[in-house]
């Protein structure tokens, strides 16, 4: 999983996708990463297999250069981790729970190839703080917006005037109630290194509206 800098392409990742078809057609409309929720408590949970049937053909086709396959986890087993990026051909793992700093090095001894995103759900400014430490162990880092009990998806905005000042030591995405009408705006004010976006090209949970797709790539165009 490669990472950009500032003057590169800026990462577009579109999560929670579900179906073979609308897998490779967000592929093809210019995202460089594709999601898939690794949390059986969630809408939008894929198993390792229904992973594996929407990565085969985008590898089959990708010509060399396959697009990001990112599997999100919260809370996850280190066994379970590694089994689903084995199965599903990932080579990317979001961590989008409580996991640790040493927890995070373990997935990068098990698997050192992948890119590995920490995520954060930011409710206040304070906990921008907890970022920093894992600037060592991770590739990247991932900012949604914090809600009660839904761990993300939430069609909820993040509270952007919290990130003016946000210059982490790693490359950062962007997600938390994203959507064709709002993202330029975000990227103005923020200057993220990536963009997430669910709900907010979604017709419903893990069904995503190809027509909103078109919209947000025509909007970054």
């Amino acid at each position: 999983m490669q990472e950009s800098d500032k003057s590169m392409v800026m990462r577009i990742k579109i999560c929670g996708i579900t179906q073979p078809d609308q897998g490779m057609a967000i592929a093809q409309l210019g995202a460089t990463a594709l999601g898939f929720i690794c949390v059986t408590t969630s809408p939008r949970y894929v198993t390792p297999a229904q992973i594996q049937a929407i990565t085969q053909p985008l590898l089959d086709s990708s010509g060399g250069t396959p697009i990001d396959r990112i599997g999100v986890f919260v809370n996850a087993t280190l066994e379970t981790i590694v089994q689903t990026v084995d199965q599903g051909q990932l080579n990317g793992v979001q961590l989008h729970g409580d996991e640790s700093v040493e927890f995070c090095q373990q997935v990068r001894e098990k698997r050192p190839q992948i890119g590995l995103i920490k995520a954060f759900r930011v409710r206040h400014a304070a906990a921008l703080n907890s970022v920093h430490p894992y600037a060592a162990v991770v590739d990247t880092f991932l900012l949604d917006a914090y809600h009660p009990t839904m761990l993300g998806g939430t069609g909820q905005t993040l509270d952007w005037s919290l990130l003016q000042s946000f210059k982490p030591d790693r490359p950062w995405w962007l997600a938390g109630g994203l959507n064709p009408d709002n993202v330029r705006e975000a990227i103005a004010q923020l200057h993220p290194d990536g963009i997430d976006l669910s709900s907010g090209v979604e017709r419903s949970p893990g069904q995503k509206d190809l027509a909103k797709v078109k919209q947000l790539f025509a909007v970054l165009a």
